[in-house]
């Protein structure tokens, strides 16, 4: 395991016994340590200072180790928490897995794997930490994805793109958020009114007969084989991304205005109106297959609250 400097831990035991034997397991194996007799002071010192991981027996006084873990979660997100169990306490580390704790070790084992499981979580974290640090020289980054007429593709690539956002402080989670349900509605009008080419029309007048009439084309040829293309190239300043279809097109001039209050309870203007406000420019091409949206770094949070 390669760290610039030792890793320092806090070990969290109200048997002084237990902690000595822990504490000196970790500083021959060129750890950092300090220890607190229950999850109280454990809160205070990590309030002093923030250790790179957390042991922490699971019975004890004033806030036990299940309390422990999800105070950490909750203040200290990025602080990994490894249990120590005791037979009989597999249901409660159990729990705690599920509240936020990272791993745990079994006092029976403590000798040959505490050491391990700590190096194993702290190689993970660091590599995220250089991962963050990576990021943070990112001029501009170019991903392209091909997407088939499955609408269950689209949740997790505008995830993975909120994840890359969030990753580089790109937007707040309102903004965020924002660009996701911008993306999401281009998306499906792509594979919905572009590929399937099921108008809004028809959707406006029977729902049924829309939803059946999806269905059907993505078992029918040319439909079913037809794909959207989805850019996005990220910098520092602004995200730009584009929505192309295999389909016919449209006339971009015969667009309905998204903004006429004639318009808003209409089913079709609905996403427009979205990916218009939320972004703050929006584009087709000549032929209607292709959408063009662009959200600025600076205008990300506070665009469509004004």
């Amino acid at each position: 395991m390669a760290l610039d400097k030792a890793p320092r831990v806090l070990v969290v035991e109200d048997s002084l016994t237990q902690s000595r034997q822990i504490c000196y397991l970790l500083e021959d194996s060129g750890f950092e340590v300090e220890a607190a007799e229950h999850g109280k002071e454990a809160m205070a010192r990590l309030a002093q200072a923030v250790p790179d991981i957390i042991v922490t027996d699971l019975e004890m006084p004033e806030m036990n180790g299940l309390e422990l873990v999800e105070a950490v979660r909750r203040e200290y997100a990025t602080v990994p928490v490894v249990l120590i169990t005791a037979h009989g306490s597999e249901d409660i580390a159990a729990l705690a897995l599920r509240k936020g704790a990272s791993s745990y070790v079994p006092k029976v084992f403590l000798v040959d794997d505490l050491v391990p499981t700590l190096q194993n979580l702290l190689s993970v974290t660091q590599a995220e930490r250089q991962q963050q640090r990576a990021l943070e020289c990112l001029q501009q980054s170019e991903s392209l994805f091909v997407l088939d007429s499955d609408v269950a593709r689209v949740p997790p690539l505008v995830g993975y793109l909120d994840g890359l956002l969030a990753r580089l402080g790109f937007c707040d989670a309102t903004g965020r958020m924002r660009v996701g349900v911008a993306l999401h509605e281009a998306l499906l009008n792509a594979i919905y009114h572009g590929n399937l080419e099921a108008s809004s029309e028809l959707r406006q007048q029977d729902e049924s007969a829309y939803h059946e009439l999806v269905r059907r084309r993505r078992q029918e040829a040319p439909y079913k084989d037809r794909r959207v293309y989805f850019q996005a190239k990220l910098s520092p300043s602004e995200i730009v991304c584009s929505v192309r279809d295999e389909g016919p097109g449209f006339d971009p001039a015969s667009l309905p205005d998204p903004f006429d209050p004639a318009n808003l309870e209409r089913i079709g203007g609905r996403g427009l109106l979205l990916i218009r406000t939320f972004m703050d420019n929006v584009t087709h091409n000549a032929k209607g297959n292709e959408i063009t949206l662009v959200k600025q770094r600076e205008t990300c949070a506070d665009k469509g609250t004004k």
